[in-house]
């Protein structure tokens, strides 16, 4: 009975050890779990709470292609921001108004090592959001383009994007992490550092306008002509124009000059299409392709020339040696039957602008 009584005592404190343990490797699982899961949630809000106390520069790699850099006369038109010490690293100037809006150049003289910019100097221009009216939504571009003044060469380096920037409230910082390199830029020999440690930067801020102006041009074909038979050609001196006559919806002469004009004076016969006064605005170019032809009679060919101009501060363009004398005079070809010459112009297209507003 005493063993059965031992046997018994021994098999509950087994079990109750053996819950025991079940216990503590559960209770160690579940503090593993909650830790573990404490610190992955600390680990995905780092780079969170580091991205916002940052102003990050870019929110993409700019291509190389689309970065321009060169060395210029003039001077920042914006602002300009002399130092004359490199002790410290980081500079931030006071704001300065462009477009409406406040705006920070921001200059590391060693590099922005958050944005990349290890071992050049980077240069940013931030913009006060408190300044936008839908902080949410709105949108502002602007061209940037950043200075540095070389002493020797009396000009100002330069880096600029053929991309506008697009400013947001997530997005208030644009720039250049990789302007120069520093050992170029802090070598006294190339002329950025100068009078010890005196160096000077800038930056221009272009806040564009919508344009509130705009043309439209357009070039129509036409089938429009006019046909203009000359009675006794052989006896006329002067200049000879025609009627008013409409071609692509504008009004024009056609001018003869029988004796010929310019290089065709004393040997051609010349003909010109003139604009009409008050056809085009004062600064509108009317572009047009013209055929001048004089009709051979005979059926045997006719003469022809194409002008292609612009009709704008001159108003008359033409063939100065449409058709020679010898063949006028020459009954066999067929051009002046009975003392009369047939003339023609086709226009075969016209342009059209239009203005807004």
């Amino acid at each position: 009975m005493k063993n059965h009584y031992r046997n018994s005592i021994s098999i509950s404190l087994a079990y109750l050890f053996l819950c025991l343990f079940i216990t503590y490797v559960s209770s160690q699982s579940l503090i593993r779990q909650i830790t573990d899961d404490f610190n992955t949630n600390l680990k995905e809000e780092v780079p969170y709470v580091q991205r916002h106390q940052e102003i990050s520069s870019r929110h993409y790699n700019v291509s190389h292609s689309k970065t321009v850099t060169g060395m210029r006369d003039r001077r920042p038109s914006t602002y300009s921001y002399k130092i004359e010490t490199n002790v410290i690293d980081k500079f931030e100037t006071r704001p300065f108004t462009v477009g409406g809006y406040n705006w920070i150049l921001h200059v590391y003289l060693n590099g922005n090592t958050k944005d990349g910019g290890a071992g050049y100097v980077s240069l940013y221009v931030e913009i006060d959001k408190s300044g936008f009216v839908d902080s949410a939504h709105q949108e502002v571009y602007a061209d940037l383009r950043f200075y540095i003044f070389n002493r020797n060469e009396r000009k100002y380096f330069t880096i600029q994007d053929t991309d506008v920037w697009r400013f947001d409230a997530f997005n208030t910082m644009w720039g250049f992490s990789k302007v120069l390199p520093v050992d170029t830029f802090k070598d006294p020999k190339n002329g950025y550092l100068y009078n010890g440690e005196h160096c000077e930067f800038g930056v221009d801020v272009i806040v564009p306008t919508r344009f509130e102006e705009s043309e439209t041009f357009s070039i129509s074909s036409s089938s429009d002509k006019y046909t203009w038979t000359i009675q006794k050609f052989s006896t006329l001196s002067k200049d000879l124009y025609s009627p008013l006559i409409s071609l692509g919806g504008k009004k024009w002469n056609l001018l003869v000059v029988p004796t010929g004009s310019g290089s065709g004076r004393g040997k051609y016969v010349s003909m010109f299409l003139q604009l009409s006064t008050n056809q085009r605005r004062e600064y509108e170019y009317i572009y047009v392709r013209v055929k001048f032809r004089v009709l051979n009679q005979r059926k045997l060919g006719n003469r022809e020339s194409e002008l292609r101009n612009w009709y704008g501060r001159t108003y008359s363009w033409g063939i100065v040696n449409l058709i020679s004398f010898d063949d006028l005079r020459d009954s066999s070809k067929g051009f002046l039957v009975n003392d009369a010459l047939i003339v023609e112009v086709q226009l075969e297209a016209i342009s059209t602008t239009k203005y807004f507003p």
